[in-house]
Protein backbone atom coordinates (compact mmCIF):
# COMPACT_ATOMS: atom_id res chain seq x y z
CA UNK A 1 0.00 0.00 0.00
CA UNK A 2 1.26 3.27 -1.06
CA UNK A 3 1.54 6.00 2.25
CA UNK A 4 -0.33 8.30 0.11
CA UNK A 5 -3.26 6.30 0.85
CA UNK A 6 -2.96 5.26 4.26
CA UNK A 7 -5.08 7.26 7.14
CA UNK A 8 -2.20 6.48 9.63
CA UNK A 9 1.74 5.91 9.10
CA UNK A 10 3.51 4.16 11.96
CA UNK A 11 7.13 4.61 11.12
CA UNK A 12 9.62 2.77 13.06
CA UNK A 13 8.28 3.97 16.46
CA UNK A 14 10.12 3.09 19.55
CA UNK A 15 8.70 4.65 23.09
CA UNK A 16 10.75 4.03 26.46
CA UNK A 17 10.04 4.84 30.24
CA UNK A 18 12.45 4.64 33.06
CA UNK A 19 11.48 2.25 35.59
CA UNK A 20 13.06 3.05 38.65
CA UNK A 21 14.25 -0.19 41.04
CA UNK A 22 15.04 2.29 44.11
CA UNK A 23 13.48 5.51 44.86
CA UNK A 24 14.50 7.90 47.56
CA UNK A 25 11.35 7.89 49.51
CA UNK A 26 12.90 10.18 52.10
CA UNK A 27 15.65 13.33 52.28
CA UNK A 28 17.43 10.68 54.59
CA UNK A 29 17.43 8.36 51.84
CA UNK A 30 18.48 10.68 49.67
CA UNK A 31 21.48 11.99 51.36
CA UNK A 32 22.71 8.16 52.17
CA UNK A 33 22.92 7.49 48.59
CA UNK A 34 23.66 10.46 47.62
CA UNK A 35 20.42 11.85 45.98
CA UNK A 36 19.93 9.13 43.10
CA UNK A 37 17.43 6.81 42.13
CA UNK A 38 17.99 3.24 40.29
CA UNK A 39 16.84 3.09 37.14
CA UNK A 40 17.06 1.22 33.61
CA UNK A 41 15.16 2.00 30.66
CA UNK A 42 12.22 -0.07 29.65
CA UNK A 43 11.19 -0.16 25.52
CA UNK A 44 7.58 -0.37 25.82
CA UNK A 45 7.41 0.05 22.39
CA UNK A 46 10.73 -1.09 20.44
CA UNK A 47 11.13 -0.23 16.10
CA UNK A 48 7.39 -0.54 15.03
CA UNK A 49 6.05 0.41 11.42
CA UNK A 50 2.81 -0.37 9.85
CA UNK A 51 0.32 1.56 7.40
CA UNK A 52 -3.82 1.81 8.37
CA UNK A 53 -5.82 2.40 5.27
CA UNK A 54 -7.86 4.45 4.45
CA UNK A 55 -11.68 3.59 5.62
CA UNK A 56 -10.95 0.41 7.31
CA UNK A 57 -10.97 -0.99 10.86
CA UNK A 58 -7.81 -2.14 12.15
CA UNK A 59 -7.31 -4.06 15.22
CA UNK A 60 -4.21 -4.10 17.69
CA UNK A 61 -3.71 -7.46 19.80
CA UNK A 62 -1.41 -9.01 22.29
CA UNK A 63 -0.80 -9.94 25.82
CA UNK A 64 -0.87 -7.56 28.56
CA UNK A 65 2.33 -5.43 28.27
CA UNK A 66 3.10 -6.57 24.70
CA UNK A 67 2.71 -2.13 24.22
CA UNK A 68 -0.50 -2.12 22.68
CA UNK A 69 -1.79 0.69 25.08
CA UNK A 70 1.54 2.78 24.64
CA UNK A 71 0.99 2.79 21.32
CA UNK A 72 -2.47 3.83 21.16
CA UNK A 73 -1.75 6.69 23.62
CA UNK A 74 1.01 7.99 21.13
CA UNK A 75 -0.99 7.61 18.02
CA UNK A 76 -4.00 9.99 20.03
CA UNK A 77 -0.69 12.12 21.07
CA UNK A 78 -0.70 11.37 24.86
CA UNK A 79 3.21 10.30 24.95
CA UNK A 80 5.22 11.03 21.88
CA UNK A 81 7.88 8.72 20.37
CA UNK A 82 11.08 8.50 21.41
CA UNK A 83 12.29 7.34 17.58
CA UNK A 84 10.44 7.29 14.47
CA UNK A 85 6.90 9.28 13.49
CA UNK A 86 3.16 8.59 13.21
CA UNK A 87 1.65 10.55 10.26
CA UNK A 88 -2.48 11.06 11.14
CA UNK A 89 -3.86 12.11 7.56
CA UNK A 90 -7.21 14.05 9.27
CA UNK A 91 -9.28 14.84 11.99
CA UNK A 92 -8.87 12.24 15.17
CA UNK A 93 -10.49 11.46 18.26
CA UNK A 94 -9.77 9.33 20.68
CA UNK A 95 -11.46 6.95 23.66
CA UNK A 96 -8.47 5.37 25.51
CA UNK A 97 -10.14 5.43 29.73
CA UNK A 98 -13.18 4.95 31.28
CA UNK A 99 -14.08 8.65 31.65
CA UNK A 100 -11.58 10.12 30.26
CA UNK A 101 -12.14 14.25 29.43
CA UNK A 102 -14.84 14.19 32.06
CA UNK A 103 -14.75 15.72 35.06
CA UNK A 104 -16.60 14.33 38.18
CA UNK A 105 -18.09 16.39 39.64
CA UNK A 106 -19.71 18.10 36.57
CA UNK A 107 -23.29 16.67 34.81
CA UNK A 108 -23.00 14.65 32.05
CA UNK A 109 -24.65 17.57 30.06
CA UNK A 110 -21.72 19.72 31.18
CA UNK A 111 -19.22 17.02 30.33
CA UNK A 112 -20.55 16.60 26.92
CA UNK A 113 -19.70 20.21 25.95
CA UNK A 114 -16.64 20.14 27.92
CA UNK A 115 -15.51 16.99 25.96
CA UNK A 116 -16.46 17.94 22.82
CA UNK A 117 -14.55 21.55 23.26
CA UNK A 118 -11.48 19.40 23.61
CA UNK A 119 -12.10 17.36 21.03
CA UNK A 120 -12.73 20.60 18.61
CA UNK A 121 -16.25 21.11 18.72
CA UNK A 122 -17.58 24.80 18.66
CA UNK A 123 -20.42 25.22 21.67
CA UNK A 124 -22.87 25.66 18.42
CA UNK A 125 -21.57 22.18 16.84
CA UNK A 126 -22.41 20.91 20.07
CA UNK A 127 -25.58 22.54 20.58
CA UNK A 128 -26.71 21.14 16.90
CA UNK A 129 -25.58 17.66 17.90
CA UNK A 130 -26.00 17.26 21.25
CA UNK A 131 -29.70 15.38 21.32
CA UNK A 132 -28.10 12.60 18.81
CA UNK A 133 -25.52 12.62 21.50
CA UNK A 134 -27.27 11.94 24.59
CA UNK A 135 -30.00 9.61 22.60
CA UNK A 136 -27.11 7.39 21.38
CA UNK A 137 -25.35 6.71 24.74
CA UNK A 138 -28.98 5.89 25.89
CA UNK A 139 -28.48 8.19 28.87
CA UNK A 140 -30.90 10.77 29.06
CA UNK A 141 -32.77 9.80 32.46
CA UNK A 142 -29.06 10.98 34.09
CA UNK A 143 -27.77 13.80 32.01
CA UNK A 144 -28.09 16.35 34.50
CA UNK A 145 -26.64 14.40 37.50
CA UNK A 146 -22.72 14.53 38.24
CA UNK A 147 -20.95 11.70 36.31
CA UNK A 148 -19.26 10.73 39.80
CA UNK A 149 -22.52 9.28 40.27
CA UNK A 150 -22.45 7.35 36.72
CA UNK A 151 -21.90 3.45 36.59
CA UNK A 152 -18.11 2.59 34.29
CA UNK A 153 -21.22 1.80 31.38
CA UNK A 154 -22.60 5.34 31.56
CA UNK A 155 -18.85 6.77 31.51
CA UNK A 156 -17.80 4.90 28.55
CA UNK A 157 -21.84 5.20 26.40
CA UNK A 158 -21.53 8.90 26.85
CA UNK A 159 -17.49 9.06 25.93
CA UNK A 160 -18.18 6.84 23.22
CA UNK A 161 -21.32 8.83 22.01
CA UNK A 162 -19.16 12.01 21.76
CA UNK A 163 -15.96 10.76 20.47
CA UNK A 164 -18.11 9.55 17.41
CA UNK A 165 -20.73 12.75 17.25
CA UNK A 166 -17.49 14.79 16.70
CA UNK A 167 -17.58 13.44 13.05
CA UNK A 168 -13.18 12.67 13.28
CA UNK A 169 -12.03 11.21 9.97
CA UNK A 170 -9.56 8.70 12.46
CA UNK A 171 -10.81 7.37 15.70
CA UNK A 172 -9.03 5.51 18.02
CA UNK A 173 -10.58 3.55 20.32
CA UNK A 174 -8.97 1.39 23.43
CA UNK A 175 -10.75 -2.19 25.16
CA UNK A 176 -12.91 0.34 26.91
CA UNK A 177 -15.93 -1.22 24.59
CA UNK A 178 -15.61 -4.30 26.78
CA UNK A 179 -17.62 -2.41 29.40
CA UNK A 180 -20.68 -1.38 27.24
CA UNK A 181 -23.56 -4.00 27.63
CA UNK A 182 -25.03 -5.76 24.54
CA UNK A 183 -26.50 -3.43 23.31
CA UNK A 184 -24.44 -0.80 23.18
CA UNK A 185 -21.49 -2.79 21.45
CA UNK A 186 -24.09 -3.81 18.72
CA UNK A 187 -24.71 -0.41 17.94
CA UNK A 188 -21.13 0.21 18.85
CA UNK A 189 -20.29 -1.61 15.87
CA UNK A 190 -23.09 -0.38 13.44
CA UNK A 191 -21.20 3.11 14.01
CA UNK A 192 -18.07 1.51 13.28
CA UNK A 193 -19.40 0.19 9.92
CA UNK A 194 -20.91 3.37 9.51
CA UNK A 195 -17.55 5.33 9.52
CA UNK A 196 -15.86 2.52 7.20
CA UNK A 197 -18.59 3.07 4.68
CA UNK A 198 -18.14 6.87 4.94
CA UNK A 199 -13.95 6.43 4.08
CA UNK A 200 -13.26 7.13 7.86
CA UNK A 201 -10.53 5.10 9.78
CA UNK A 202 -10.74 3.16 13.20
CA UNK A 203 -8.10 1.72 14.98
CA UNK A 204 -9.06 -0.54 17.68
CA UNK A 205 -6.95 -2.16 21.08
CA UNK A 206 -9.01 -5.47 22.18
CA UNK A 207 -8.51 -8.76 24.33
CA UNK A 208 -11.66 -10.61 22.63
CA UNK A 209 -10.15 -11.99 19.51
CA UNK A 210 -14.15 -12.85 18.28
CA UNK A 211 -14.79 -8.64 18.34
CA UNK A 212 -11.78 -8.38 16.40
CA UNK A 213 -12.23 -10.81 14.00
CA UNK A 214 -15.65 -9.59 13.31
CA UNK A 215 -15.13 -5.88 13.19
CA UNK A 216 -11.71 -5.70 11.61
CA UNK A 217 -10.23 -6.15 8.40
CA UNK A 218 -6.57 -5.94 9.16
CA UNK A 219 -4.85 -6.51 12.48
CA UNK A 220 -1.20 -5.47 13.84
CA UNK A 221 0.08 -8.19 16.89
CA UNK A 222 2.33 -6.44 19.07
CA UNK A 223 4.58 -8.55 21.29
CA UNK A 224 6.95 -7.64 24.28
CA UNK A 225 7.16 -3.91 22.42
CA UNK A 226 8.23 -4.98 18.80
CA UNK A 227 6.03 -5.62 15.74
CA UNK A 228 5.04 -9.50 15.44
CA UNK A 229 2.54 -9.71 12.87
CA UNK A 230 0.50 -7.89 10.45
CA UNK A 231 -1.85 -8.57 7.50
CA UNK A 232 -5.26 -9.26 7.35
CA UNK A 233 -7.11 -10.25 10.67
CA UNK A 234 -7.92 -13.96 10.46
CA UNK A 235 -4.80 -14.81 9.42
CA UNK A 236 -3.18 -12.73 12.41
CA UNK A 237 -5.69 -13.97 15.48
CA UNK A 238 -4.72 -17.40 14.24
CA UNK A 239 -1.32 -17.06 14.50
CA UNK A 240 -1.65 -15.26 18.04
CA UNK A 241 -3.93 -17.62 19.35
CA UNK A 242 -1.72 -20.64 17.86
CA UNK A 243 1.08 -19.42 19.67
CA UNK A 244 -0.84 -18.71 22.96
CA UNK A 245 -1.26 -22.58 22.93
CA UNK A 246 2.03 -23.13 21.78
CA UNK A 247 3.04 -21.26 25.06
CA UNK A 248 1.14 -23.37 27.32
CA UNK A 249 2.18 -26.89 25.78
Amino acid sequence: MSADTAAVVVDHVSKKFKLYRERNQTLKSAVMRGRKTVAEEFWAVNDVSFEVPEGHTFGLIGRNGSGKSTLLKTLARIYYPDAGSITLRGKAASLLEVGSGFHPELSGRENVYLNASILGLKRREVDARFDEIVEFSGVEKFIDQPVKNYSSGMYVRLGFSVAVHTNPDILVVDEVLAVGDGAFKEKSRQKFLEFTRDGKTVILVSHSLPQIREMCDQVAWLDKGTLREVGDAETVTEHYEKALVDEKE
